[in-house]
């Protein structure tokens, strides 16, 4: 059944490049119709990569951001030592060691997990979100202290408790003070997620390097930067939207 559903999807993916490519093809280079396709599903796939691991991410980072600002120690500690390794180490050493380096224990090798585990599509948005829930939850963090003391205290009065404190007062303005900031981390992230071409991912990157083994031309690789560029470009308009909703919502409540 998961076969099938695999299939069915890779061949839908596979048709909506193309019809992509006959929309689009008259209009590139002939360097790019040529392999029109396969940049269009690379694209597809680093789109996919990027919105799981931002999503998965950011459910991460919350809690993350919560305990990194709690005084109690035994939830602050271990949340700074989680953001502080993943965001002092290489994301291309974490890939490695994740993919490379679980397969080393059997016990892994036996268990249920293994399927996944094993596979780089899922072991590149498993380690791209720990990466970037470790930035998210540093970022929020920032956003949960410039929240100003007065409102946090006029809630207290108000008799809120501190969840519904954090949900109606807190979390909400610290995601606004915090939205350009993760706007430049998934655009980032974006750029980020061509690492996973290193570990047998067939994103965008991974599709502009297997071209590039046939044909040598190095004209491959700026029509990848131009689609890279493009996605960038859309995600910091999206963001900028948003960002401007915000503000007019502050303004004018």
């Amino acid at each position: 059944m998961m076969l099938g559903f695999d299939i069915s999807y890779f061949e839908a993916k596979y048709r909506a490049s193309e019809a992509v490519c006959q929309i689009i093809g008259p209009a590139t280079p002939q360097g790019f119709a040529d392999y029109c396709p396969r940049f269009v599903q690379g694209t597809f796939t680093t789109v996919e990569i990027l919105v799981l691991c931002c999503l998965i991410g950011l459910v991460v980072a919350v809690p993350m951001a919560l305990a990194r600002v709690s005084s109690n120690k035994w939830l602050s500690v271990p949340a700074y030592v989680y953001i502080y390794v993943f965001r002092g180490t290489p994301l291309l050493v974490q890939l490695f060691l994740f993919y490379y380096g679980l397969g080393q224990f059997e016990v892994l090798r036996e268990s249920f997990l293994w399927p996944v585990l094993r596979d780089g599509w899922w072991m590149g948005v498993i380690v791209l979100s720990i990466n970037t829930s470790a930035y998210v939850a540093e970022i929020l963090r920032g956003g949960i202290k410039g929240v100003p003391e007065g409102q946090v205290e006029a809630g207290r009065a108000a008799g809120m408790s501190g969840m519904l404190l954090y949900r109606r007062i807190i979390l909400p303005q610290a995601f606004r003070i915090a939205w350009p900031a993760y706007g430049n981390e998934v655009i980032l992230m974006l750029k980020a997620s061509a690492l996973t071409s290193a570990i047998t991912v067939m994103d965008l990157m991974g599709q502009t390097r297997t071209i590039f083994s046939r044909s040598y031309d190095l004209e491959i690789f700026v029509y990848a930067a131009v689609l890279y560029f493009v996605m960038a470009f859309m995600l910091t308009y999206l963001f900028r939207l948003v960002e401007r909703r915000l503000k007019r919502h502050i303004a004018y409540p």
